[in-house]
């Protein structure tokens, strides 16, 4: 089995997350070569990446969910480091403002959808309105549970529209993020990440655990899966994720464009 394999969520999955352990490694040993392996996966995606611009027939969507401390800024930070920033965005979204309440849950995140050619990351997304919005009640559940089936549509419509969607949950444990929150706690340099909202949300874990558990059940599709990256270590987290991303280009085949005129009768004094 590839590792994509034992980390993609099977569609209507249940008991998601007891089956993995934020601890595992799947037999991946920290060191030189997994560094090594790491940036050959990095370079390679930068390769892909830019053979996907020149092909300009479809475009990335990655997805990063989590509990807070899980790694989202730091996957991005390590993993995407090798894109081109001219063909990759990053959108983090917070509280909606006034005018993104005005319209749909989707109608920002549809906005941000890369065009042909490019990288989105989104940092958090449409998933929260049915994470957030269901832990803390700020819509009624005939609301948020029908969100579910409206993001699969949404999820179709994009690949039906050349869009990749790859999804990664970055799971860690209670602990690990107790641990987290302290050394961020420590350091002068990362308590400004920190805010009351994060303890108070740490109480609600076990609320956004089941939440989760049924976003993975019910929004992993063939067309749109979800992967659950043991997250406990960050060098695994990095690795997984980046061996992902290239086996998932990797499966499309691309081809560079053929030249739009005739190169043999140009000639340069």
């Amino acid at each position: 089995m590839t590792l994509q394999d034992a980390l993609r969520v099977s569609p209507g999955a249940t008991g998601t997350l007891a089956r993995f352990d934020p601890e595992d490694t799947h037999g991946v040993e920290k060191g030189d070569a997994m560094a090594a392996r790491l940036a050959k996966s990095i370079a390679r995606l930068d390769a892909l990446q830019y053979l996907m611009y020149a092909e300009q027939r479809r475009a990335l969507l990655i997805v990063l969910q989590g509990m807070d401390a899980a790694g989202k800024d730091g996957t991005i930070r390590h993993v995407m480091t090798g894109l081109n920033p001219q063909g990759c965005r990053v959108h983090t979204f917070k509280t909606p403002s006034a005018d993104e309440r005005a319209h749909d849950f989707l109608w920002r995140s549809h906005a941000a959808v890369p065009p042909r050619g490019d990288v989105a990351i989104f940092n958090r997304s449409y998933y929260e309105d049915v994470l957030i919005a269901r832990v803390h009640k700020l819509v009624p559940k005939p609301v948020w549970s029908g969100r579910y089936e409206q993001i699969n549509r949404f999820e179709e419509f994009l690949t039906q529209n050349d869009v990749i969607v790859v999804k990664f949950f970055l799971h860690i444990s209670r602990d690990e993020q107790r641990e987290r929150f302290r050394a961020r706690l420590r350091d002068s340099t990362k308590q400004w990440k920190l805010s009351p909202a994060d303890f108070q949300d740490r109480t609600h874990w076990d609320e956004y655990a089941v939440a989760y558990e049924d976003v993975l059940s019910r929004c992993s599709t063939p067309h749109a899966p979800w992967f659950v990256i043991p997250a406990n270590h960050k060098w695994f987290r990095d690795f997984a994720v980046s061996h992902i991303l290239v086996d998932t280009l990797e499966a499309c085949h691309m081809q560079f464009p053929k030249p739009s005129f005739d190169i043999s009768k140009i000639t340069l004094e």
